[in-house]
């Protein structure tokens, strides 16, 4: 993650929801255990400390289904991506998809992409109206990409996976494939 952008949560207890989220602010590639805030259900702080802004979504991720970690990245090919295919990027017949458990082909897995709102709530909506369970995954337009997976690792993989396809589909002729 390239300087403070982005920020990462891992689920620590489900009943009630209770999640480890990074700081606001902090580099990612430096984080201390000062630099993790506890949230609630709400993305609320229930330790002190300034959670990113998007502790709520995180939440509402962790929520909806039934991750146990969620990456947020600003990357290029998914800035990029949201920009070009505003109604969604739809993958197939690629290798890659066995990285978030799709077959390589024969199937079409479909990539959410959703309007940006700096209002949790609103983008929280989107997300869930959006989210397709083939896909650990959506973006959002002109923002970045939320991840998830089972734990902080699977959300790792998954979001390299996810961004390597990204980054396929940013490079390859509009045309075509």
């Amino acid at each position: 993650m390239r300087g403070t952008s982005g920020n990462l949560s891992v689920v620590l207890s489900r009943d009630p929801l209770l999640l480890a989220v990074t700081a606001s602010g902090h580099d990612k590639g430096e984080l201390t255990p000062a630099d993790v805030v506890l949230v609630d259900a709400q993305g609320a702080a229930v330790n002190g400390g300034k959670p990113s802004a998007e502790a709520e979504l995180h939440a509402r991720v962790a929520a909806l289904t039934g991750a146990g970690a969620v990456v947020h990245v600003h990357t290029v090919a998914s800035v990029a991506m949201g920009r070009r295919e505003p109604g969604g990027i739809v993958f197939r017949d690629i290798e890659m998809l066995k990285g978030v458990g799709q077959p390589a082909h024969d199937a079409e897995v479909p990539l959410p992409v959703i309007t940006n709102s700096q209002d949790m709530k609103v983008l929280g909506d989107r997300l869930e109206a959006a989210r397709d369970p083939r896909m650990p995954a959506v973006v959002v337009a002109g923002h970045g990409l939320y991840v998830w997976g089972d734990d902080p690792r699977q959300a790792r993989h998954h979001t390299e996976v996810v961004e390597w396809l990204l980054e396929l589909e940013l490079s390859a002729p509009r045309d075509g494939r």
